[in-house]
């Protein structure tokens, strides 16, 4: 697969099972040995693309999934900030996900791009990360985001885990 080949275009409900089988594999491969491996084995793509059906008809929220040869290689989402303190027309990256076999080919970095073209100059845009995934940090720090000190606690499989707020704008 070569970058040049892939495609980036927004999602639709057709797109569900597709970005559910990413979003799984995704998870199991970057989450393994953080997230309890039992939870990541249980994680269920059709339940995921059920719950993906229904959000890619919210009007608010808006999901691009990049593409190669047929093949979803990843998605990305933004919407409204979610946080309470966050201020109206604030944003948020709720997920950005690839097939792992598309790591590290400048996937995510081409759907980062196409999303933050999308949002007007000036807007902050957070996202929330594991304290303990460093290869995101470092990905999302070469887009412009930053920790701002904000924490929570997140039970994720059974596993009290920690995730930090990153913003930029």
């Amino acid at each position: 697969m070569e970058p040049d080949t892939v495609t980036i275009r927004r999602a639709t409900a057709d797109d569900a099972d597709a970005i559910a089988t990413v979003h799984v594999a995704s998870w199991r491969g970057a989450y393994a040995g953080i997230v309890p491996d039992a939870y990541l084995a249980s994680l269920d793509i059709a339940a995921r693309a059920e719950a993906w059906r229904r959000s890619l008809t919210e009007a608010e929220v808006q999901t691009w999934i990049a593409a190669s040869q047929g093949r979803t290689l990843g998605f990305a989402t933004l919407g409204p900030a979610r946080d309470e303190d966050a201020e109206h027309g604030d944003l948020e990256l709720y997920a950005i996900y690839l097939d792992p076999e598309a790591w590290g080919r400048g996937v995510a970095r081409d759907l980062m791009r196409t999303l933050l073209a999308e949002v007007t100059p000036g807007v902050p845009v957070s996202l929330w990360v594991l304290a303990d995934n460093p290869r995101a940090h470092h990905f999302y720090r070469r887009h412009g985001f930053q920790p701002d000190g904000v924490e929570r606690r997140e039970d994720i499989g059974g596993a009290d885990l920690t995730e930090v707020r990153f913003r930029r704008g």
